[in-house]
Order: structure tokens, then C-alpha cells, then sequence
């Protein structure tokens, strides 16, 4: 867990720059969530051991890269074409990918307000950040494949 932590740390200074490809930024902080969702996802599972320090550094990590998505920088008008996955819904109704985002958000910073104290409570707290996100990838992304 303490290398997640580590590597945590390292993909929030690098995801710190200001947007230049829109496509390109977007893609890096959905890699780095997923990264940080994926430790989340071990020490849900038991694959890890529970260490409450480092879940909230997970979840404090998670928050960050949650408040660096800014809908209109990250998804302006023709950023839908290119190497994208990003489903022309973003466009059509941004006010619902908005308010999918915003909901992503506020349940994450609610999940570090509420530092999980076992495994249990963790659980609990990522299925209902996995269904944001499972919200947004079924409703705004095309699947590959």
C-alpha cells in the first residue's frame, strides 16, 4: 500500500499542469482514477491488508484528481473527434454530464469526510463511487472494441 501511496502522489504532481491537449489531459486523469480506484479496489477485495492511513491517502488522491476535471476546459466543442473514447452525449447534454460529474465528486469528497475505519465502510463508500462512475462510462463513453 505504500508504494500506491507513493506513486499516488507522483501522478497528482504530474497531472498538476494546465491543459494543452484537451484529449490528452483528460485521458491522463482518467488513467491516474483509475489507478487510484484500482488500489481502492485491491484492499476492497482483500487483496491488500485495510491501513486506514493510506486508504484516506487514496481517497484524499482521488478527491484531487476529481476536482481537476473542469467540464468545459476538458471537453470543449471538437474534442470529440481524435483518439477518443468521449460519446458525442458529453455534447448533446452537458448539463447531465455535468451533474454526473458533480455527483462523482461530491460522493468522493464525502468518502474522505467519512474516512472509512474498516473494510466494511470502505466497501460501501466505493460502490457508490464505482456507480458514479459506472454512470458515466455506460451513459457518456463509446466502448472500445
Amino acid at each position: 500500500m505504500r508504494k500506491l501511496v507513493i506513486a499516488i502522489s507522483m501522478l497528482a504532481f504530474a497531472g498538476s499542469a494546465a491543459f494543452a491537449d484537451p484529449i490528452m489531459d483528460r485521458q491522463a486523469l482518467m488513467k491516474e482514477r483509475g489507478k487510484i480506484a484500482g488500489g481502492l479496489s485491491k484492499v476492497v477485495k482483500g487483496e491488500e491488508a485495510f491501513d486506514s492511513a493510506a486508504v484516506l491517502t487514496a481517497l484524499q488522491s482521488l478527491q484531487a484528481n476529481a476536482e481537476k476535471i473542469d467540464v468545459d476546459a476538458l471537453f470543449p466543442a471538437g474534442s470529440d473527434k481524435g483518439d477518443t473514447t468521449a460519446s458525442p452525449k458529453i455534447w448533446e447534454d452537458t448539463a447531465g454530464f455535468k451533474a454526473a460529474n458533480d455527483k462523482y465528486v461530491a460522493d468522493v469528497k464525502a468518502a474522505v469526510a467519512a474516512a472509512p475505519a474498516d473494510v466494511d465502510a470502505l466497501k460501501a463508500q466505493f460502490n457508490t463511487i464505482g456507480g458514479d462512475c459506472g454512470t458515466c462510462h455506460e451513459g457518456y463513453r463509446i466502448k472500445k472494441g
